[in-house]
């Protein structure tokens, strides 16, 4: 499985993708709102009852698999071109 991963983590949209992979399934499996999240504290509690949760722990591992793997391509990896790439590519 072939991934640019050092163009991947400079790209900020990334983490974004990243972050709503993880916390989206966490919050709606707990049934909690981005309000409910105003300390890290809070934060933390919910990521630790998640965890504990198998249905949320698929959930955000099937929601991670759709931020690394590439639609555009076969297979998991990215292209042959996309492996060239040293930065993310702007056309």
């Amino acid at each position: 499985m072939g991934i640019n991963w050092k163009v991947r983590i400079k790209n900020p949209l990334f983490w974004a993708q990243v972050a709503v992979a993880i916390l989206s399934p966490v919050l709606v499996g707990l049934g909690l709102q981005w309000d409910q999240m105003n300390t890290w504290p809070a934060l933390g509690e919910a990521l630790w009852r998640a965890v504990q949760n198998p249905v949320i722990v698929v959930s955000v591992v099937g929601s991670l698999w759709t931020c690394i793997t590439d639609p555009t391509t076969a297979g998991l990896g990215d292209s042959k071109e996309a492996l060239t790439y040293t930065a993310p590519k702007r056309d």
